[in-house]
């Protein structure tokens, strides 16, 4: 991010760091500052990596496949009445979704939400670190590409971008955000901390500021005109970001999930020009104590299931032009191990949602995968939907890409046919 794409961008009228880190920026001062022009309504791609690995079975169940309640006897749910509270949610006769993740059943049924089955990577590498980074680059078949593919389709959106077109509410820059395209990591808009691919050798040129970098610029190039902005939106921006409150209906749980999706959906209301937001989701690697109703899997997917129903009850008038898509680097065992819960293994699924997708199905076929006789070294469920075919249609439709060539290199497939 050089003066001359700070300046253009608009980043000076939006937001502004001061000495002790603090972030502040209004909205409306920006547009009174640079004209509603350079900040008009965007579409925007929100993705949550769920690092660990989520278990794709326990999650969307195929709950009348009898291999998988032998091969799981400790871990079987039902979607039957007598289950209880406890039991699946029914969502096409033959898969349910897990009672912790209930908060997006309504979604599915309003035809929001989509969910994916039997996905994930052609690499086999049972890895969480090498499965993670093939996912974030996008190329699966090799190490040491060095851009994310989102970075790369920020880079192909081909118009005017503010410093806020792609962010990530992590504490460093993930390897999906790795590039040459401007992003930004930041951990809480209250505590801005910024990680820029090449951080090091910009904050030097800036006096590790852009407080610094917005006085050389104006000094240059705008003269003053700026500077009333600049100190009104750090007058009143704290304020903004302090006492956003949600829309009605949205409640968010405390937990770091939710909080950076308050944060996008506080951004995207902003109208700030938020086109690519990341956000991730840790505490789904499940080899001991994994449970069903009760255990660390019911926690992390209720978790993440409140947050997103909160997340998209906040935008209101903006899920239009929002979708949001998971992923996850592999699934689990088919096999539960001895410590009650499942290790490392290859397909999971991932949820998409979003006004324009097909939603209430699941996509995907998982039928006769699970006998043990079709198992991908006799213990996983085998990888029918390469991931990029998922996310080549999402990041296609959403930001408006069509060259898949760039986006995943090498890839011949064929688009996942998910949005309308």
């Amino acid at each position: 991010m050089n003066r001359r794409a700070f300046l253009k961008a608009g980043g000076l009228a939006l937001f502004s760091i001061s000495l002790g880190g603090t972030p502040m920026f209004l909205e409306r001062t920006a547009h009174a500052a640079i004209g509603d022009s350079g900040y008009r309504r965007r579409k925007t791609l929100v993705t949550i990596f769920q690092r660990g690995a989520m278990d794709g079975l326990m999650a969307v169940n195929p709950f009348e496949d009898e291999a998988l309640r032998k091969l799981r006897s400790q871990l079987a749910m039902s979607a039957a009445k007598s289950a209880g509270e406890g039991r699946l949610l029914d969502l096409d006769g033959h898969f349910g979704l897990h009672p912790a993740l209930s908060p997006l059943f309504p979604f599915f049924q309003e035809g929001q939400l989509g969910i994916v089955h039997g996905i994930g990577s052609p690499n086999t590498t049972r890895s969480h670190f090498d499965a993670q980074d093939y996912m974030e680059s996008g190329t699966p078949d090799r190490k040491g590409t060095a851009t994310g593919w989102l970075n790369r389709a920020i880079g192909l959106l081909g118009h005017e971008a503010t410093p806020f077109q792609a962010v990530s509410l992590t504490p460093a820059m993930p390897r999906a955000l790795y590039g040459d395209a401007p992003a930004i990591a930041v951990t809480n808009l209250e505590d801005f901390r910024v990680k820029l691919p090449g951080a090091g050798k910009v904050a030097k040129s800036a006096g590790n500021s852009f407080e610094a970098l917005y006085r050389e610029t104006t000094q240059d190039l705008l003269r003053g005109s700026g500077n009333e902005g600049f100190d009104a939106i750090k007058t009143l921006g704290e304020l903004e970001i302090r006492n956003y409150k949600p829309s009605k209906g949205a409640s968010y749980p405390n937990s770091p999930l939710a909080r950076s999706l308050r944060q996008i959906a506080m951004l995207i209301k902003a109208d700030v020009g938020l086109e690519v937001a990341f956000a991730e989701s840790g505490g789904w690697d499940t080899h001991v104590r994994q449970g069903t109703v009760q255990g660390s899997f019911a926690q992390r997917a209720n978790d993440l299931a409140r947050s997103i129903s909160a997340f998209w009850t906040d935008l209101e008038a903006y899920q239009d032009n929002v979708t949001l898509m998971t992923m996850t680097e592999f699934g689990r065992t088919v096999h539960q191990n001895g410590s009650g819960g499942t290790d490392h293994g290859r397909a999971s699924c991932m949820f998409v949602l979003g006004n324009n997708v097909k939603g209430g199905k699941v996509h995907g076929d998982i039928s006769d995968r699970l006998e043990v006789s079709a198992l991908e070294d006799g213990r996983d469920l085998p990888v029918t939907t390469d991931f990029r075919a998922l996310f080549a249609e999402v990041a296609g439709y959403q930001l408006n890409i069509n060259r898949d060539d760039i986006l995943f290199p090498g890839w011949k497939g064929e688009r996942l046919p998910m949005i309308r």
